[in-house]
């Protein structure tokens, strides 16, 4: 069973509703979240036309965050890494341990990891989502219908929504600390971690190759949709109600 879709539930309006009112008046109309879901269906969706066989996964989400519906599948998702970690393959370019790394006679290496040896072993210790043969709907937070399942929540943030964010998510835990930064690919970041960290929100958009596709001061925080009420219901109680935080949202364009 795909582990994604097995406790996908109808989006509550109300939930919809009450965040946007909660965001705009705490977060100044910053970026709304996008979200995303896998379904079988069929949908009236617009599916994704990549702009060019190598085409960004992260690139392509720009036009999620300006307010289109998309879906993508394994033809839309062309980069072999966007395919991987969106389940989609399980493949790696040939060499990939020296692309990663310090490159080789044929291979200019990214020189993320020290070692084509590190690499490797990072390869073998890692979990991945099962393969599978769903599309992948996006949509951003104002967007979402009553039929939608959203499963991960993505906020693409600046510095201050970025700690107002890391903030509220620690006060919603009994025990702080479940915000990691693993990494990873830009797509492994808001899709991939996520779904297989349901009890961890992800600070991502490390990766310098993604992040060409991103203002130089964003980054993203994402969380399994299931915590999203809890997430809603903390704000008014939270110290986003203190004086503390109004010098903060001041600065909130």
């Amino acid at each position: 069973m795909f582990v994604s879709t097995s406790n996908c539930k109808a989006m509550d309006l109300r939930l919809k509703r009450d965040f946007q009112e909660k965001w705009a008046k705490y977060f100044n109309h910053a970026d709304l979240p996008i979200t995303f879901y896998y379904t079988d269906s069929d949908t009236a969706v617009q599916k994704h036309n990549p702009s060019s066989p190598r085409s960004c996964f992260i690139c392509d989400l720009v036009k999620v965050r300006n307010g289109a519906d998309l879906y993508f599948d394994q033809e839309s998702v062309t980069c072999t890494g966007g395919k991987r970690y969106l389940g989609y393959s399980d493949k790696l370019r040939t060499g990939f341990e020296y692309f990663l790394s310090g490159g080789n006679e044929t291979i200019e290496g990214e020189r993320y990891i020290k070692s084509p040896e590190i690499v490797k072993q990072w390869l073998k210790d890692a979990t991945h989502l099962p393969l599978h043969d769903k599309k992948i709907v996006f949509k951003r937070w104002d967007k979402l219908t009553e039929e939608d399942t959203p499963e991960v929540v993505i906020f693409f943030a600046k510095p201050d929504v970025l700690a107002g964010l890391f903030t509220l998510y620690n006060f919603c835990q009994d025990k702080p600390g479940n915000i990691i930064a693993p990494f990873g690919s830009g797509c492994s970041t808001i899709v991939e971690y996520p779904l297989l960290n349901k009890d961890k929100a992800i600070i991502g958009m490390m990766d310098p190759s993604a992040r060409v596709c991103l203002p130089k001061d964003t980054h993203t925080f994402s969380f399994a949709f299931e915590s999203m009420q809890f997430f809603c219901d903390a704000i008014d109680q939270s110290f986003l109600i203190t004086d503390s935080w109004k010098k903060i949202q001041k600065r909130i364009e």
